[in-house]
């Protein structure tokens, strides 16, 4: 099953885009993990400029990264209690659109935090925004990892029990993507 891993920080050095590393090696054997295109650049969504132009390649790039996966992981932040803007932005031009490519797509969601409480009033924000796609959205196993400096190396996700929690959620997600495709 192919996977599209939709980083929601716009670091590059993310302890989200670590996260996002580490699930190849934590995942099921079936699971294929491909990267999203990047919104990082992306104008505001302002209906004008949809009315005169168009959608911007990148949205055309990420709806179809979105509708060729069999399923989503969002690793994202908190920001202000909410969703980055980066992200929301992302997903309010795709809202625009008339071929909806989240409408019924498995989608699980991950968020670290310096702090500990890992980002839940970010991940219920976005939970929120993707009832309006019709997104099917994974309600447990969640992954909220807090105290995330003691947590990570300079590349993946290295503490055994939150690399269990990243596991359990996979291996639920793999069956909630199964299930979606039969």
């Amino acid at each position: 099953m192919k996977i599209l891993m939709i980083c929601g920080s716009l670091r590059k050095g993310s302890f989200h885009n670590q996260l996002l590393n580490t699930l190849p090696e934590l995942s099921p054997k079936e699971m294929e993990f491909v990267g999203a295109p990047s919104f990082s650049n992306l104008p505001l969504l302002n209906m004008d400029d949809l009315d005169a132009i168009g959608f911007p390649a990148q949205i055309d790039a990420l709806s179809a990264a979105i509708e060729a996966a069999d399923g989503i992981v969002i690793a994202a932040p908190e920001y202000n209690h909410s969703v980055p803007g980066g992200l929301k932005n992302a997903l309010d031009w795709i809202s625009r659109r008339s071929d909806q490519p989240l409408k019924d797509k498995p989608v699980a969601l991950q968020s670290v935090s310096p702090g500990p409480v890992g980002g839940a009033r970010g991940q219920m924000a976005m939970r929120q925004t993707l009832l309006f796609f019709q997104a099917s959205v994974l309600v447990k196993p969640e992954v909220l990892i807090g105290l995330a400096p003691q947590k990570f190396d300079e590349m993946r996700l290295v503490d055994p029990k939150s690399r269990e929690f990243v596991a359990a959620q996979l291996v639920a997600f793999a069956d909630l993507v199964q299930s979606a495709k039969a």
